[in-house]
């Protein structure tokens, strides 16, 4: 039996932007006492042939041979603290670099090999990196300086415009409740848990971007910051 958490149904590997991939799949677990069927959403970056995984998502031995073919995997990078169930798998199968945050609750009995710190090493170059500071749980976003900005992010911004194959039909109806469903979102169990501040959205409204690919919905492509500025003023008022 393995150590790992088993692969669960996914997408394919998607190029949304050049050496930029996205790939969506399933989460199941307990929230809120009761079990949640829902989609979740890795990112990759293609770097002189290395490959970073951002939000892991455990592919299946089809899925693993279409990553193989674009690169070396060398990085698995872990943005939000509600995530990680997959990091592991990842960093046995290729010896990869685990890089997290100051204060997240590390699984698996990983070590996490180098800490993402603003304006210190970063997986990849021509990025920059966000962290949230009035959150009660670890959170951060890169940006990617290309193509206008690409915001790479986990729970903290969302984009789940309508449920997707992954979900089912019960999680389907809370979450519709729970005003999951809407464009350019803050995650509604992110809110919760994590209680952020205005000041940290007035400090990430200042940054450009064009895109986002984010944890959970569809990537956001063009016009991003405008819509997630929207979201901001809307619970913040700012």
């Amino acid at each position: 039996m393995s150590k790992f958490a088993e692969a669960m149904p996914h997408g394919n590997i998607q190029e949304v932007f050049k050496d930029v991939f996205f790939v969506p799949g399933t989460m199941k677990g307990e929230f809120f006492g009761s079990m949640w069927q829902f989609s979740r959403n890795m990112t990759i970056v293609r770097e002189d042939g290395n490959l970073t995984i951002l939000n892991s998502v455990r592919l299946d031995d089809e899925g693993l041979k279409a990553l193989d073919k674009l690169g070396k995997v060398v990085n698995v990078v872990r943005l939000g603290d509600m995530h990680g169930m997959d990091d592991a798998f990842y960093v046995d199968r290729y010896k990869a670099a685990f890089w997290a945050l100051p204060g997240m609750k590390v699984k698996d009995n990983l070590k996490v090999d180098k800490e993402l710190i603003p304006g210190g090493e970063m997986p990849f170059r021509d990025s920059s990196l966000f962290v949230f500071e009035t959150v009660k749980r670890p959170e951060c976003i890169i940006r990617l300086d290309r193509e206008g900005g690409i915001m790479i992010a986990c729970d903290s911004l969302q984009n789940w415009v309508e449920p997707d194959e992954f979900f089912d039909e019960a999680t389907i109806s809370t979450m519709r409740q729970m005003k999951f469903f809407r464009p350019a979102n803050l995650g509604p169990a992110w809110m919760y848990e994590s209680q952020p501040g205005a000041a940290d959205f007035l400090r990430l409204k200042e940054i450009p971007f064009e895109h986002a690919l984010c944890g959970h919905g569809y990537p956001f492509v063009n016009n991003a910051h405008k819509e997630f500025l929207r979201t901001f003023n809307e619970y913040f008022n700012i």
